[in-house]
């Protein structure tokens, strides 16, 4: 069972999830426009992941006696400047959801939810990974600079990770 205090903060997370959902999807939307398909199918990617994201929490609060909330969402923002930027902004975000993410593992041990603290490690070890990835995108923008080229190539290789990650089971 869970406690209100679990539960208000695991809703919270739902809310989280569901904005980097349509933070991503926002960024797919401008990419595609921009002429970038595979950075396009990468960002639809992770919007789509964001939302199992939320969904596995959704299921977690109500099977154990809570309540899971749909929140409102505000609108994400449509222009992103450059690819850097854009990249900049999914790098920050997902540093904000590791911080929340982190918040609730610290709640989870202060009310003695080992269950959800248990839940919660799969989350732990996914920002790891997310937040690795961003940061890797953003090295090798930074090595291309303004390069068209070297844009349009980057563009080929996170088509592959999108490829590569819907081959590896979740």
């Amino acid at each position: 069972m869970l406690t209100e205090k679990i539960e208000q903060a695991l809703n919270n997370q739902v809310q989280i999830e569901a904005q980097s959902s349509q933070v991503y999807l926002a960024m797919a939307s401008w990419a595609e426009v921009q002429g970038f398909e595979g950075v396009a199918q990468f960002m639809y990617a992770h919007s789509d992941e964001e939302r199992m994201h939320m969904l596995k929490l959704v299921k977690f609060i109500n099977e154990r006696g809570g309540h899971a909330t749909v929140p409102a969402l505000e609108a994400p923002s449509a222009k992103f400047g450059s690819f850097k930027d854009m990249f900049q902004t999914l790098f920050d975000h997902e540093v904000m959801v590791s911080q929340a993410i982190n918040e609730l593992v610290h709640i989870s041990l202060q009310e003695k939810d080992y269950a959800t603290h248990n839940f919660l490690q799969w989350y732990v070890a996914e920002q790891i990974e997310e937040e690795a990835l961003a940061r890797n995108i953003l090295d090798k923008i930074n090595l291309i600079g303004d390069d068209k080229g070297g844009l349009y190539l980057f563009d080929n290789d996170v088509k592959q990770l999108v490829t590569l990650n819907q081959n590896t089971p979740q």
